[in-house]
């Protein structure tokens, strides 16, 4: 599993013109789950997603997590993670999930989430979203289940 987390002032996520997600301070994190992932895949990023410590304290330091802050989680799926562009000019998905499993997955993720005390909004599995956010900072990072970065 394959996730972006951004740390933001606000997003949204947009779907045929009605917004379906919508966070303050927070963090936007993009979901993609492999052909090869599970439950304990969802429960590592879950679980590294709440705990990141990606927020100042009082020093300005990056010790303290979206929990710790009252921030909430936007979580947003997007299988182009899993996206294979080392050959030539259009990016392969044979290591994404099938939808179905994908969905599951990408909903396990989110309620482990909730159940740290994070309040988490959702787009629309597998539906064409606009997603808006005021980056802050920027402070961006990718996280693979697999350890591969």
């Amino acid at each position: 599993m394959r996730v972006v987390v951004q740390r933001v002032l606000g997003a949204q996520v947009e779907v045929e013109s009605e917004v379906v997600g919508r966070i303050e301070r927070g963090l936007l994190v993009y979901v993609s789950v492999g052909n090869n992932d599970t439950c304990n895949d969802a429960k590592f990023i879950a679980e590294k997603v709440g705990g990141l410590r990606v927020f100042g304290d009082d020093e300005g330091k990056m010790n303290l997590s979206v929990k710790d802050v009252g921030g909430k989680v936007l979580a947003v799926s997007n299988f182009t993670l899993h996206g294979d562009c080392r050959k030539g000019r259009r990016p392969g998905f044979d290591a994404a999930a099938e939808p179905k499993t994908a969905e599951g997955l990408y909903d396990e993720v989110c309620k482990l989430i909730a159940k740290q005390g994070i309040a988490v909004e959702k787009g629309v599995f597998g539906a064409h979203m606009k997603v808006e956010s005021i980056n802050d900072g920027p402070v961006t990072f990718m996280l693979d289940s697999s350890k591969l970065f």
